[in-house]
């Protein structure tokens, strides 16, 4: 197993774009240890007898409904829930400004 230094640190530090105080990047040292240490026993085990398990629950199915356009609201109707609405059409604040 690799053992994690302070220059590997370092350098995920600054890929990820964090700050760490030296106590912080001590903390972060051992728990990356820990990981890489977990991750070692895993790679002890005999797995050449399990199947791949490509989804935690193989029998998934979409619990979602069919996507099937029902009726509208009448314009007047969802046009009363708006705050402030122009021309038959709802009125938004801007979103991006011309330079």
């Amino acid at each position: 197993m690799p053992d994690i230094d302070e220059k590997e640190i370092d350098k995920l530090i600054k890929l990820c774009r964090i700050a760490c105080s030296e106590k912080e990047k001590e903390e972060l040292t051992g728990h990356l240890r820990t990981i890489l240490a977990y991750v070692a026993e895993i790679e002890k085990l005999d797995l050449s007898r399990t199947a791949p398990c490509y989804h935690v629950q193989e029998t998934l199915s979409s619990v979602m409904r069919e996507d099937i356009p029902g009726e509208t609201l009448p314009r007047a109707l969802f046009l009363a829930n708006a705050p402030l609405h122009v021309g038959g059409l709802i009125r938004v604040p801007l979103v991006l400004q011309k330079n």
